[in-house]
């Protein structure tokens, strides 16, 4: 059975990262510049593409707006642990996000993004208790799901130990964290650990971690959304990534 991608952006992006599409619905309702240039590239890749009723898309997803067209892909793989790892280029440090039990798709998926934009090699999450990949996830990705691999594992404490044995820093993100994010090196081979939106990391993962940060918070909330979480720390890594380049004389984009 195939899986949906919904909207403009996720569509775009599954066509140019090559996800293998077996049909494309579009409205006849729309003509815009955006459609147009999905049909352009779908008919460049011979993908065939049908025009629908509006009415026609909105069967297809009920959860999620399609903004006149979707497409029909094989399901999205997981790929293995190793698999993240071993991709990671010579002169490359390590740089994952493991969630622990992230429920919300639109939370998954907007983690993805960020891990994209912020060069993250991949994202670990485990089998029970988290979102999948599905539509949702697709689309709150914004397309980013096309490019960053996701582990399924079935345990994340032994994942951490599995990574702690290939050299790799376990950072997780905790209210009652020792340090401030921002005072602890994050340059080298790492992970980040997100814990979930009801009761953040698990009493396990938290002890498994290497060490626990916390973000600052003034306010009367004492904690962010998972993905706003996510995001400031992986920014975080990006920056004293880039000191780090500086210092040692490599220049970088």
């Amino acid at each position: 059975m195939d899986d949906i991608i919904a909207g403009r952006n996720p569509v775009r992006e599954a066509l140019r990262g090559g996800r293998p599409i077996n049909k494309i619905l579009m409205s006849k309702e729309s003509n815009s510049g955006p459609l147009q240039e999905i049909f352009a590239l779908a008919r460049g890749k011979g993908i065939l593409v049908q025009k629908v009723e509006k009415q026609g898309l909105n069967k297809f997803v009920s959860e999620t707006s399609h903004q006149g067209v979707i497409a029909l892909v094989s399901p999205k793989a997981y790929v293995a642990v190793e698999d993240i790892i071993e991709a990671v280029q010579p002169g490359e440090e390590p740089f994952l996000i493991l969630l622990d039990e992230i429920s919300d798709p639109h939370n998954l998926g907007a983690i993805l993004r960020t891990a994209d934009a912020a060069g993250a090699h991949g994202v670990i999450i485990p089998r029970r208790r988290s979102a999948p990949l599905t539509p949702t996830v697709a689309k709150s990705s914004a397309g980013a799901i096309e490019y960053v691999p996701v582990a399924r594992v079935a345990n994340i404490a032994q994942t951490i130990e599995t990574l702690k044995k290939r050299g790799i820093w376990l950072i997780g993100a905790d209210a009652g964290g020792q340090e401030l994010y921002w005072d602890v090196r994050l340059d080298g081979p790492l992970a980040l650990v997100i814990g979930g939106e009801d009761k953040g990391l698990g009493r396990l993962v938290k002890e498994k971690c290497d060490i626990l940060v916390r973000l600052p918070m003034s306010g009367q909330v004492n904690s962010l959304n998972a993905s706003v979480a996510a995001a400031l720390l992986a920014y975080e890594v990006v920056r004293q990534r880039r000191k780090a380049l500086e210092h040692a004389g490599v220049s970088h984009s």
